[in-house]
């Protein structure tokens, strides 16, 4: 049987550090930080919860990141 892939490594980042920034400046850090996908959803937002390696999501509301997790 052959082995199970090793996924690439995450962007060494603290996701609190984006909570408060606006949205747009908080995707441009994210994207100087290394990660591959920003996904920025409204509060309530119907999300399929497959983690995907190099993805952060931001919960934006009134243009303003309330809640940064990843996968």
């Amino acid at each position: 049987m052959a082995s199970l892939p090793t996924p690439p490594a995450q962007p060494d980042d603290a996701t609190e550090s984006y909570v408060g920034l606006a949205a747009d400046a908080a995707e441009r850090q994210a994207g100087t930080r290394g990660w591959d996908t920003v996904r920025a959803v409204p509060p309530g937002a119907f999300l399929t919860m497959e983690f995907r390696h190099g993805r952060i999501n931001f919960q934006v509301e009134d243009g303003t990141v309330t809640r940064c997790w990843v996968g």
